[in-house]
């Protein structure tokens, strides 16, 4: 908070929102570091005019300027902060009502625009009454004057991030202000970022990626933030693009599902007018295809985008997002023998019918990464697979009002030998993972794991095999699970079909034919079933991923109803 005190006389540009619900070239609507600040200690003041001691208030804005008003005024008034959105994202409303319900926050936070929505979820009866809801953009600006910055605690909570909630419901990771301000710190050293960098992108403020890269780099660094919505992504990814081209010392992030979107969506004639020299873009919270680096500089590379400014990453929300980053050289990747990586080992491909190749999601800053055995908790040699462990000053401490799941989560034990890694304070992230040549390699979730036969399949593996089977197969949506039969655990494969490109002629079984045919060409195994949505969608997070646990459990009660 006292980086925005400092620039609280600054007239240069803090956010910039880029509005293309009018004008599909976009329209930009600015706040400078003064006008922030006023807006912030207005929000502040009113906080700490309507409620009680140590309040959790929580931020229920759209995605424009009066999110990092709200979040921002939330902080400078002392407050927990908690990052959720505006009930007009219909399709995750139960986890906006299971969030507040948790969290039990005695302030909403809204903008004008929305106050109607959200003044609904009063009458909710799962959702805590708070004490009062506000209007951010409606707050009389004349509250800021002699408002005075609180004295922080480095070490109390800044914000609780919510997770996605894949493989479980919702948790609120609490964030201190010492973890925030460390993963600014490392994703600056890692990025070599500061006060003249420009931060671009369209993901969410609730999500973990979003809210740092957008809000929190930002006002850390006293940098620039630029940004549109998802759905202005969805509806037209040249815009991402040129935003990327329109500032100088970009950095972006997008999941991967991004970059093929773009690759598909973008003509070659807007392709040739950018100029994407000065952007460097992380690739993460989805696993990294190789042929997805490929294609997207095979598409965008005659339009400046450089090898080396693809950087696939990994973090999670329990980190306050950053983990491990891409270098400045770029992509690394690897082949394994997959036979070899199934049973645990990554061994460099010899045969090229039994390969896998992954990307490199870099090397760690600032903390330390440990792959663990996720039963006897031991650390693993380098070219082992297992449990992903990180201990550093960014972490979480805990998940809000969970303290038997916090203990498992945030508090991981080594055992025996460890090189002189900390014994204790691991955050055990379920992620499976191997050290091969210095570089983090993710290889799947540990609950997402598939055993066939004794053997260990990767869904995310099979789910890109399965995107690549027949045209009609929609990218990105694509979910692969097992359940279990009296012959064991089987296979299903759920996807969605294509759009366009004479797809809809296609049947759903000749698409069921080629998928199968590709997966027992390339895994050697055999579905149990294969399931071509229509008029449906493939179950994901609210952050994009494949939610494979949800598309499991509809998958099973529709079979035994």
């Amino acid at each position: 908070m006292s980086s925005l005190a400092r620039r609280s006389t600054l007239d240069e540009p803090a956010f910039t929102c880029v509005d293309y619900s009018a004008d599909r070239a976009g329209t930009s609507h600015t706040l400078t570091w003064s006008e922030f600040y006023v807006r912030v200690a207005a929000v502040a003041a009113r906080i700490n005019a309507v409620a009680g001691a140590a309040p959790r208030v929580a931020v229920l804005c759209p995605q424009d300027l009066s999110y990092p008003v709200a979040f921002f005024g939330a902080l400078a008034s002392g407050a927990i902060a908690v990052p959720l959105f505006a009930p007009e994202v219909s399709s995750h409303a139960d986890r906006l009502t299971g969030a507040l319900a948790d969290c039990e926050a005695t302030v909403w936070l809204t903008a004008q625009a929305t106050l109607g929505s959200v003044e609904k979820l009063l009458d909710d009866p799962r959702v805590p009454r708070p004490a009062s809801v506000i209007a951010v953009d409606g707050v009389d600006l004349e509250a800021a004057r002699g408002f005075q910055l609180p004295e922080i605690d480095l070490g109390a909570t800044a914000y609780l991030q919510y997770t996605s909630g894949s493989t479980r419901a919702p948790a609120g990771a609490t964030i201190t202000h010492e973890a925030v301000a460390s993963n600014v710190r490392q994703v600056a050293a890692a990025f070599d970022l500061g006060e003249h960098s420009t931060f671009v992108g369209w993901i969410p403020f609730f999500h973990d990626m979003g809210l740092v890269l957008l809000a929190c780099l930002p006002a850390g660094l006293g940098a620039r933030s630029v940004f549109s919505t998802p759905f202005a992504f969805v509806r037209r990814p040249l815009g991402w693009l040129e935003m990327l081209a329109g500032y100088p010392n970009v950095l972006s992030a997008a999941p991967n599902f991004a970059f093929d979107y773009a690759v598909a969506r973008v003509r070659a004639e807007d392709r040739a007018r950018l100029d994407l020299s000065g952007a460097r873009i992380i690739n993460g919270s989805e696993p990294v295809r190789p042929r997805t680096v490929k294609r997207f500089q095979e598409a965008f590379g005659p339009s400046g985008f450089a090898p080396h400014a693809h950087r696939p990453s990994y973090g999670l929300a329990e980190a306050t997002v950053f983990v491990s980053a891409t270098g400045p050289a770029g992509p690394t990747t690897a082949t394994f023998t997959r036979s070899e990586l199934m049973a645990g080992r990554a061994v460099p491909a010899r045969d090229e019918l039994d390969t896998i190749a992954l990307v490199s999601a870099g090397k760690p800053a600032g903390q330390h990464v440990c792959i663990a055995d996720p039963v006897d908790h031991t650390a693993r040699p380098d070219g082992e697979v297992g449990e992903i462990w990180v201990h550093g000053p960014n972490l979480a401490t805990s998940y809000w009002g969970q303290p038997e799941r916090s203990e498992e989560v945030f508090n991981g034990r080594l055992v025996g030998g460890h090189d002189g890694l900390p014994a204790a304070g691991w955050l055990r992230t379920g992620d499976l993972g191997v050290i091969y040549g210095a570089e983090l390699y993710i290889t799947g979730r540990l609950k997402d794991l598939i055993i066939v036969d004794g053997k260990n399949h990767y869904p995310q593996d099979i789910e890109e095999t399965v995107q690549e089977a027949h045209p009609a197969v929609q990218a990105g949506r694509v979910a692969a699970f097992g359940i279990p039969t009296e012959a064991g655990e089987e296979i299903v494969v759920v996807t969605e079909r294509a759009r366009g490109a004479g797809a809809d002629d296609v049947s759903a079984s000749d698409i069921a034919v080629a998928v199968r045919r590709a997966v027992a060409a390339a895994h050697d195994l055999k579905l149990r079933d294969v399931q071509v949505l229509k008029g449906e969608k493939v179950l994901r997070t609210s952050s994009g991923k494949i939610a494979r646990t949800a598309n499991r459990d509809r998958y099973l009660a529709r079979r035994a109803a």
